[in-house]
Parts: structure tokens; C-alpha cells; sequence
């Protein structure tokens, strides 16, 4: 049965004094007790020894998977090459779903309802025409996208062929996913259809993303993000002299919705944010422009306050443009909103078993875990309450959505793997 968090608990730990993630959860002894047990387990260290043999041809695989280019909506011949690297690593049945997710399926023993996920998501930043060969300078390799999160995908088929050699056996059904459009205006949409249209039951979480071994989220950081498109007659500058312009307008929306959201994420209010990202149109200095364009980005972490400043940014665009029209200009300019993103907030409290877990297991290799919060792949099923975590790729790395992104492999690269093995098997049990 689904493990939901619903009511009183949902409403509670959703109010504003209950959002901060806390730095220093405390670990019920049962699960410590639990994780040092499953750890000991003969086919569990077996499993993590072939982790640590493999290490040589899960970096192959992660050069591998780094050289095939997935960008924004262009995943597919990533997800075609990671679809069989799953075959050939044993999973029991595999297909793509109907927006590119790679969902492979890797039954229990128990036959009750109800899959542990765990997943990296096979899209970068980058765009296409992206140079992405792998280069190696000393234990480093350097290519855009190998770490984020290229390296996630790599360590799920080391776990998959992990469990197969070391023969181990899940009570619950696993699924191990190739996630679609996490970055950028991808907008979570891998994530969304899985949770709400897939029809899979799906009881629990675990995604791998960027971040050192230890590296634990609970929360989601939610987001709403807005293009502004800022319409004219257009003209020449000087012959058309005093005609409405859409840059104008634009920057006068800028400057009305700068000082209002300033002065409301300056209060009193947990942390909430605002960015104008991206800014286009015109076609030549001497022109007045037909189209002005922007990009904003909004974050808060109470799903309250996230509603509020996007109320306040569609208030100061009506304002700005209404009064530029009528500050005597010839003509008028028209505006249209289109929402690009759309990211809920929410948090779930640490005495969930699979958070308990998640510390307990960071524990055993000998990391303090602390938790903390993020615009990942788990903000939809913490939004619903559902219990999920996302773990850091482990190992080195840097320059994360730069063209000169790295990442070393250390001794923590493979414990990143035996970790994210660990959660999964404390999540779906061990079959005894």
C-alpha cells in the first residue's frame, strides 16, 4: 500500500515554521541497527565488492553515455544506448514510455503492490551541436554533462549488475528509471507523467543527482517561471519617433516588478526569490522594435510564498505595461504570459522510514549526513507527500552546466554506488 502522508502531517509540514530542512536530524537506533545488519549481509558485501571490481567499466559506461548528447527534449539516442545497457546488465523487462523516460523493471518476490524507484535523469543543459567528447587529463575526465548527471546513470547499471552477480533478491518490485527533462525548461515533465499519468503505484523515491557522497534532499525548492512577450507596431528611430516601444515596456515591467518583489521577499518570510534570466528581440539599433522578450525565474520554498510573488509578477507586468501606454506614446504595445515552468515546493519530515534509512546508511560509511533541499527530480513526489530522497553521484567533480564540467573518480565514487544500493535495498527488503 501506498506510503502517503496525508492530513494533519501533510498540513504540517507544509506551514512556513516547518520548511527549513533541519542540518542535524537525529537517527532512531532501529535503523542504525537495521542498515549495520543488511550491510553485513553476506550477498549485500558481495554485492559491494562487485561494485568495487566493476569500477574500471562503469567509468567505460559513463564515457559512454557522456558521448551521446541528450539535450533539453532531445534524449532519445541517449535513452536508445542506456535501454540497452540495461538489457545487456540483466533487467527483467524494459520499455520507454510515451514522453522518453527508460523504465526498467526488475521484479521482487513479495508480488504486493507498490515499486521503489530509483532513477538519474539522461538529459544535460546543453543544446545541440554540444562537443561532448570525453577527454582525459590525468584521473580526470572532462566533458560537458559527465557529471550532471551522466554519472548518476552509470552508477544505477553498476547497482543493476551488483544485485544480478551477487544474486540478491528484492521483496518489492524495482524500478530503475532514465528520467527525461529534469533541467532547465524540461520543467520536471520526465517526473510529472510518471507520477501523474504513468498509472505506475509507486511507494517510494530515490533519485541520484549531482553532489558529493552524503548529500542528502528531502525538500523541494519550488519554482515558477514566466516568458513575458512585449508586442508593437515597430518602426525606424527616427522617422517613427515617439511610437510605442516593446523594449521600453519591457524595461519598465523590469524596473515595477523589481522594486514590488523586492520589497515583499525583503519581509518577513521564509527565503523566496526572483531572477530575470533571458532577455531578446529588435533587429538593428536604428529600429524600434515589433518584440521584446524576457525569461523570469521565481523560487520559494513555502508553496505559499511561491503563489505570492507570482501574483506579484503578473500584477506589476498588467501595471507597467497599462501605464507605459498611457504616458503618451503613439499607439500601444500588447503583452501575452506564457508559464515555462512550473516546479511545486514541499518537505518531508525526517522520521520517514526511507529518510531514516537514507541517514543511517550515510552513516555506515562514515559521513555525517545532513539534509537539505533542492529543485530536483524529487520535488513531485514530495509535493504528494510520497517518500523520496535524492542522493548525491559521489566521487569529485565541477563546472556543472559549464563546457569545461570535470569529475574524478575517488575512493568515495564507488561507496556513491554501495550507498544508493544500500537505500534501495533498506526501501524494497531484502528477500530473507
Amino acid at each position: 500500500m501506498k506510503q502517503i502522508i496525508t492530513g494533519l502531517v501533510l498540513a504540517a509540514f507544509l506551514l512556513p515554521n516547518m520548511i527549513k530542512a533541519q542540518e542535524s536530524p537525529g537517527i532512531e537506533k532501529k535503523y542504525t541497527k537495521e542498515i549495520d545488519r543488511l550491510a553485513k549481509a553476506k550477498k549485500v558485501q558481495a554485492a559491494f565488492a562487485v561494485i568495487e571490481e566493476q569500477e574500471d567499466q562503469t567509468m567505460k559506461d559513463l564515457v559512454t553515455l557522456t558521448e551521446i548528447l541528450a539535450p533539453p527534449f532531445g534524449e532519445d539516442k541517449r535513452g536508445k544506448v542506456f535501454a540497452k545497457m540495461l538489457m545487456e546488465a540483466g533487467i527483467d523487462s524494459i520499455w520507454t514510455d510515451k514522453v522518453g523516460n527508460v523504465i526498467g523493471l526488475r521484479k521482487g518476490t513479495s508480488g504486493e503492490p507498490g515499486y521503489v524507484g530509483v532513477d538519474a535523469h539522461m538529459d544535460v543543459v546543453f543544446p545541440e551541436g554540444t562537443d561532448v567528447t570525453v577527454t582525459k587529463v590525468g584521473d580526470t575526465l572532462k566533458a560537458p554533462g559527465i557529471g550532471d548527471d551522466t554519472r548518476g546513470l552509470a552508477m544505477l547499471l553498476s547497482m543493476l549488475k551488483a544485485m544480478n552477480k551477487a544474486e540478491i533478491k528484492t521483496e518489492k518490485d524495482l524500478l530503475i528509471v532514465g528520467t527525461v527533462g529534469e533541467e532547465g525548461l524540461g520543467d520536471l515533465r520526465g517526473m510529472k507523467y510518471m507520477f501523474n499519468e504513468s498509472g505506475l503505484d509507486i511507494d517510494a523515491w530515490i533519485a541520484i543527482d549531482g553532489g558529493s557522497l552524503g548529500r542528502i534532499s528531502n525538500a523541494g525548492l519550488g519554482s515558477k517561471r514566466y516568458k513575458l512577450i512585449v508586442n508593437g507596431k515597430g518602426g525606424h528611430s527616427w522617422g517613427d519617433f515617439e511610437l510605442a516601444n516593446p523594449h521600453h515596456a519591457l524595461g519598465k515591467a523590469i524596473d515595477v516588478f523589481s522594486k514590488d518583489a523586492w520589497a515583499y521577499t525583503s519581509g518577513d518570510i521564509p527565503k523566496t526569490s526572483f531572477n530575470v534570466g533571458r532577455i531578446g528581440g529588435g533587429t538593428s539599433v536604428n529600429s524600434i522594435p515589433f518584440e521584446s522578450w524576457m525569461e523570469v525565474d521565481m523560487r520559494a520554498i513555502d508553496p505559499k510564498n511561491l503563489d505570492e510573488i507570482e501574483a506579484i509578477f503578473k500584477k506589476s507586468v498588467e501595471k507597467a505595461i497599462t501605464e507605459y501606454n498611457a504616458s503618451g506614446i503613439t499607439g500601444e504595445v500588447t503583452y501575452k504570459l506564457e508559464q515555462i515552468g512550473d516546479r511545486p515546493s514541499g518537505e518531508l519530515p525526517a522520521t520517514l522510514p526511507l529518510i531514516q534509512r537514507t541517514m543511517a546508511a550515510t552513516q555506515y560509511f562514515g559521513v555525517e549526513p545532513v539534509l537539505n533541499r533542492g529543485s530536483t527530480n524529487i520535488n513531485i513526489p514530495v509535493s504528494k507527500g510520497i517518500p523520496s530522497v535524492c542522493i548525491g553521484r559521489g566521487g569529485k567533480g565541477g563546472g556543472a552546466h559549464s563546457l569545461h564540467e570535470w569529475y574524478m573518480n575517488d575512493e568515495t565514487g564507488a561507496e556513491s554506488i554501495q550507498l544508493a544500493l544500500l537505500i534501495t535495498l533498506a526501501q524494497a527488503g531484502l528477500e530473507k
